[in-house]
């Protein structure tokens, strides 16, 4: 017996359902104004992300400087990635959970293990679990296997590495893509032994990662070019969150004659073909639901009655699989029922008829005891 259609697509929706939630952590680790690309580095990443449908809820954004606010900012309050200043990445829609000197490597690194202080808000902490696919975007200033924190203190190679390890022990995300724009950023993932890890850089040992271009009237250069032009695929080819384009294609689209640096990417921790690894599997969000695994069956089983009364009911002479015998007499119309009163009943309604009928008790046993006592 054939199943309707919206059954099967049930079915194969809960068969097939990779992950049922999307986080991104977005780190910029540069103060100072000259750094400024740097913000707009990870503010752009924070737009594309709520763009394609990730909320505030699920997202870590960590400034390491408040740019829009330094006195030597011409426009006050705004924080742009364009010469032609068209969109304001700062704006009044933005929710910064990690500010100033609260960007650390100790910081960091409690947050994607949770090894966060007990009275810790929730808007601090990255709530994840196996079924979460995680974002992880940094740009700052780096080198051979390490990135600088606030030009005071560094983060290795091996502290994300064995971080990402914690969060796998810990069954703290089901896939995660790490992106990074630094200098010598493809360093930085060198080290990682953790499953389930597809790592992106912005330029290859001993290469530096370079601007785009700057702002005259802002006076420094206000995007990277490795971010400029992932942004450039985003924006163009992923119009929202129901997008078929998939990382092989963003991938594909790196140009190092563009880019002017080598990009990196790495593959062999990740158990997927990338032609099969959506972008919104890391940049939108999703909203599967997980089915667990001693109910499944049962589901299955209750699905699968469902159709049947489907089928019953759309097609009322077909029985056990077969049609009934085509020399069955013509059946003589049953005479109309006037339907009278008909109620719609629900669970709920058993409840106040049992109270109803206690109360009636209760009523009865009051007036006999009344009448006993006038007797």
């Amino acid at each position: 017996m054939k199943l309707p259609l919206a059954l099967v697509t049930l079915l194969s929706c809960g068969a097939l359902a990779q992950h049922t939630s999307n986080w991104a952590v977005l780190v910029s680790t540069s103060r100072f104004w000259f750094n400024y690309r740097h913000l707009a580095n990870v503010l752009s990443m924070y737009r594309t992300v709520k763009r394609l449908g990730i909320p505030d809820s699920q997202i870590i954004l960590m400034l390491s400087d408040d740019i829009a606010c330094n006195p030597r900012n011409a426009f006050p309050g705004t924080v742009y990635n364009n010469a032609d200043r068209a969109l304001d990445l700062y704006g009044d829609n933005i929710e910064v959970d990690y500010r100033g000197y609260e960007v650390t490597v100790e910081n960091f690194i409690r947050l994607l293990t949770d090894r966060v202080e007990p009275d810790t808000p929730r808007s601090k902490r990255l709530l994840t679990d196996d079924r979460s696919n995680i974002f992880i975007y940094m740009t700052g200033h780096g080198g051979n296997e390490f990135l600088k924190f606030q030009d005071a203190e560094e983060i290795s190679a091996f502290d994300i590495a064995d971080a990402f390890e914690q969060m796998w022990e810990k069954k703290r995300y089901h896939e995660m893509l790490f992106m990074i724009d630094t200098c010598q950023a493809n360093t930085m993932y060198s080290k990682f032994y953790s499953k389930n890890i597809l790592a992106t850089g912005s330029s290859m040992l001993d290469e530096s990662s370079y601007s785009h271009h700057a702002d005259n009237d802002v006076g420094v250069a206000v995007i990277d070019r490795y971010t400029y032009y992932n942004l450039e695929f985003l924006e163009n080819n992923v119009q929202s969150a129901s997008s078929k384009h998939t990382m092989k294609d963003l991938f594909d689209s790196y140009e190092t004659e563009k880019i002017h640096s080598t990009p990196g990417v790495r593959t062999d921790l990740f158990k997927r073909d990338l032609k099969d690894v959506l972008i919104t599997d890391f940049f939108g969000n999703v909203q599967n639901v997980e089915i667990d695994g001693e109910d499944e069956q049962k589901w299955k089983e209750d699905v699968l009655q469902l159709s049947k009364l489907a089928v019953d009911f759309t097609m009322p002479g077909r029985k056990n699989g077969t049609c009934a015998s085509a020399k069955a007499s013509v059946e003589t119309p049953a005479p109309a029922i006037k339907k009278v009163g008909a109620v719609r009943v629900e669970g709920s309604k058993g409840w106040s008829r049992n109270a109803m009928g206690v109360g009636a008790l209760l009523t009865c046993v009051a007036a006999w005891v009344a009448g006993s006592a006038l007797s």
